[in-house]
């Protein structure tokens, strides 16, 4: 790709995210901001509306205002929980212009996750959007140090022994005293604390992550710094999907596009995804690596049908595109080709996005390589960021024309990158947390004189590129001294078509094994060819299951290191999930959790 003309536009002048959005709606009122599907059906099913940027400004100030109306205290804590809708965007800014701390919450949590948070924070409000959600929320409430208010989104019925107020009389409560808010807003420092973002829990219980305005406000003018030219002032239209409770999507999702002027579709669920991408035509999106897995795994399974001309013409593009991205250069009839490929089949993947993509940022795990690869042969731009909750969260991400493939990027302006004797990534900025909220042993265990072990082993190369190769603490080192990546393995594992999801296993043993979950269409239709029952309960006890799944994974092994092969395996009928707490919100495996579940059957392989 080649890379655009540098504009080098001044930073943000905000002191803080409230200050930022006024100066973009004062700018912007009559632009569309937020859209979202709801209200009634019609014939045609339901219809995308937006809401403009002077609309989401009156709802901010007048729900601020109704805050502070309540009794909100200036750094008093409040819990948000909903999906992503426009609603969410306006709690989160009103919070933060009333002078308080917003705490998102996932809609996932159960109500004794609720209530470590609600605990942790002393949370004075709670803003609820369903009768769904209120459940877990309420039972939590009545259990906490401090009984918060509830205000809810939508009509909920009343709940014994707690205090619920609609939120359109929060809005109509304060609608009268707009003005003062906008005062209150001048005075918001940059060092002021903006949110608390608890970790998703991957290694335990989630820790409280305080990032001030300044923190949110630097993430996002680096992000903007290293992608001008690419990402355009008021020229947007981002897709937001993930749970906006996670800091990834929390800035790239929202608050990014807010410093840009971008519009924001605002996608509920993700079984959603595929006709929201069709009917908003977004130019940005972002997910996590399991997603891009999936949509590679489904186009290549539609293509798999293809026969004749077609089947030719998408290995070819494949074959083509895989060389260009990989920098070797291609001959004058492979470029006439390439370009001729770029119209019959690129174009025709492009309009599964709806036309318009320019890229998708991939974050929260690590990406495999080949994943990158094949979105960048068809014609899609993947590009990979990298960062913490505890940063903000980006630290670095590829851009289109400098990417290196397994890269992350390089850091993003105003972020310092260097590596401990080990291995460690280190970072430091103004990005940086203050601290785990009430943990100041947990604290010092990672932040030095502002300094952030990150946890993450990596290599920086003379470019000034930095590679991933693992978790610190997820790392094996096998009896034999051996020390190896197993985020790396499962990323392999994963792309064949037979394995949905795995863990693999073996610290301090002498070899290694793993836990793996059938793709279940897979296993239908192995079932139905087999005359076997096509349930992965019965399956997984198979006999000749096993010997198919094992001859997948003897194609994994292949392309393995002696040391990296795995020797033993065990199939999952149960496939690792948010409601067994087996995955986080964000679709990372919890392997705390998996290993105690199936921490005794992994350990038989070795004796038997």
């Amino acid at each position: 790709m080649v890379e655009p003309a540098f504009s080098s536009p001044p930073l943000s002048p905000d002191p803080s995210i409230p200050s930022l959005f006024l100066r973009q709606a004062d700018r912007l009122s009559q632009r569309p901001f937020l859209w979202s599907k709801r209200g009634q059906e019609s014939k045609h099913g339901q219809a995308w509306h937006a809401l403009s940027w002077g609309e989401v400004r009156s709802l901010v100030l007048s729900l601020a205002a109704g805050l502070l109306a309540l009794g909100l205290k200036e750094g008093d804590r409040v819990v948000l929980v909903s999906e992503n809708r426009p609603e969410w965007a306006i709690a989160d800014l009103a919070i933060l212009a009333a002078g308080g701390i917003a705490v998102p919450a996932y809609i996932t949590n159960t109500a004794a996750d609720h209530l470590v948070i609600l605990d942790n924070v002393e949370a004075r409000f709670v803003v609820v959007s369903t009768t769904l959600l209120l459940g877990k929320v309420a039972e939590a409430a009545r259990n906490a140090r401090v009984t918060p208010t509830l205000i809810a989104m939508e009509p909920v019925p009343a709940q014994e022994g707690l205090c619920v107020i609609p939120w359109k009389d929060v809005i109509a409560t304060g609608a009268p005293h707009q003005e003062q808010i906008r005062e209150r807003v001048s005075l918001i420092q940059r060092t002021s604390i903006a949110c608390i973002i608890h970790t998703s829990g991957t290694g335990g219980a989630p820790k409280g992550v305080t990032l001030t305005h300044g923190a949110l406000l630097a993430d996002g003018e680096g992000a903007f710094v290293l992608m001008d030219g690419f990402i355009l002032h008021d020229q947007e239209k981002f897709l937001s999907f993930l749970p906006l409770s996670h800091a990834y999507e929390h800035l790239v999702g929202f608050l990014f596009p807010v410093l840009v002027g971008a519009e924001i579709a605002m996608v509920e669920s993700v079984d959603s995804l595929a006709s929201a991408m069709k009917e908003t035509r977004p130019t940005l999106m972002t997910a996590v690596p399991r997603l891009y897995e999936v949509l590679q795994s489904r186009i290549l399974k539609e293509a798999s049908r293809a026969t004749g001309l077609h089947a030719k013409m998408f290995a070819k593009t494949l074959a083509l595109g895989r060389k260009r991205h990989l920098g070797q250069a291609l001959g004058p009839m492979e470029r006439l080709l390439d370009r001729l490929l770029t119209k019959l089949v690129r174009s025709r993947v492009q309009e599964r996005f709806g036309g318009r993509l320019k890229a998708m940022i991939s974050g929260g795990a690590p990406l495999n390589p080949e994943v990158e690869t094949f979105f960048s042969a068809l014609g899609v731009q993947l590009c990979q960021g990298y960062g913490l909750t505890e940063t903000a969260p980006a630290i670095s991400c590829t851009v289109p024309w400098t990417a290196k493939p397994g890269s992350v990027g390089r850091p993003i302006h105003g972020i310092e990158v260097w590596l401990a004797p080990d291995g460690e990534i280190l970072v430091k900025g103004e990005t940086v947390m203050q601290g785990y909220w009430n943990d100041p042993v947990a604290t010092a265990q990672v932040l030095q004189d502002g300094v952030l072990a990150t946890g993450d082993i990596g290599v920086i190369d003379a470019e000034g590129h930095l590679y991933i190769t693992d978790r610190k603490r997820d790392i094996i080192v096998t009896s034999g001294g051996d020390t190896l990546s197993p985020q790396r393995i499962e990323g392999i594992l994963t792309l064949c078509p037979e394995i949905a999801q795995a863990m693999v296993y073996g610290d301090a043993r002498p070899w290694l094994a793993a836990l793996l979950v059938p793709d279940a269409a897979w296993a239908e239709g192995w079932a139905k060819s087999q005359g076997q029952e096509a349930t992965l309960t019965s399956l997984a006890t198979s006999v000749a299951f096993q010997k198919a799944m094992a001859q997948c994974l003897e194609r994994v092994n292949e392309g393995l290191s002696v040391v990296e092969k795995i020797r033993r395996f065990i199939v999952v009928a149960e496939p690792f999930s948010l409601d067994n707490s087996m995955l986080t919100p964000t679709l990372k495996i919890r392997r705390q959790v998996i290993r105690h579940v199936y921490g005794a059957a992994l350990e038989a392989l070795y004796r038997s």
